[in-house]
């Protein structure tokens, strides 16, 4: 793996899991000093990550973690349904035979019950092993960086990681299946279906926040205040 490579992948799961905070800045030398990697490959993993929306580069100022907001995952989304249902198709019909045996290998995997870090690493395998089964590396840089801002906004909002670590693992399970047995009418009905979950996800967190809105009791009178 190059090091343009390792710094992207380190820096990318440092925003997906929050050790980089939503809405904070952050300079280059201090994500040198925190990966332990060099400046070239940092820089060049910004640029990567800036084109995928997880970083934005403000010339003079530093590098801000923006936030993730129900718009941008619901566009995110909505963009990525399609591509997705391409790539299982084409992953069916242009699958080699060792590639389709590290989908049996990996849709067994899941079947085990997982931490939460350990089930998106296994989730981000899974959807790289589809892309890569289509041999077609304009799909990969179309999509994986949609999959990545959608994990993002999963593991910021989730809540029972268990119960929807169960809800998601079935989905992936699936869906590899079906590719495994090359049948895309099953596989697009399991990709449609991971990104419907996804898509109740994201409007279970704006009624939840409604809910918590409501609930909220009002504001003291500012005489009240001690």
């Amino acid at each position: 793996m190059s090091k343009t490579k390792q710094a992207f992948e380190v820096l990318q799961r440092m925003i997906e899991h929050g050790d980089l905070h939503a809405g904070t800045m952050v300079s280059e030398s201090k994500l040198v000093e925190l990966t332990g990697l060099g400046r070239t490959p940092i820089r060049e993993a910004i640029h990567r990550l800036a084109l995928g929306h997880m970083i934005r580069i403000h010339p003079s100022k530093g590098l801000e973690i923006p936030t993730i907001t129900v718009e941008d995952q619901l566009n995110a989304l909505e963009v990525r349904r399609d591509l997705e249902l391409l790539a299982v198709r084409l992953a069916c019909e242009r699958k080699t035979e060792s590639q389709r045996a590290a989908m049996i290998v990996l849709s067994n995997e899941l079947r085990g019950e997982y931490a939460l870090h350990e089930y998106t690493e296994t989730v981000r395998e899974t959807h790289a092993l589809i892309i890569e089964a289509t041999h077609n590396p304009y799909l990969g840089t179309s999509i994986l960086p949609l999959q990545a801002l959608s994990r993002r906004f999963w593991i910021t909002h989730i809540r029972d990681a268990r119960r929807e670590i169960n809800r998601g693992r079935e989905f992936h399970r699936n869906l590899l299946s079906a590719v495994c047995d090359g049948d895309v009418g099953s596989a697009s009905a399991a990709s449609r279906a991971l990104n419907d979950y996804l898509v109740e996800f994201a409007l279970a967190v704006v009624s939840a926040k409604l809910k918590r809105s409501t609930h909220c009791p009002p504001s003291a009178p500012l005489g009240h205040l001690s």
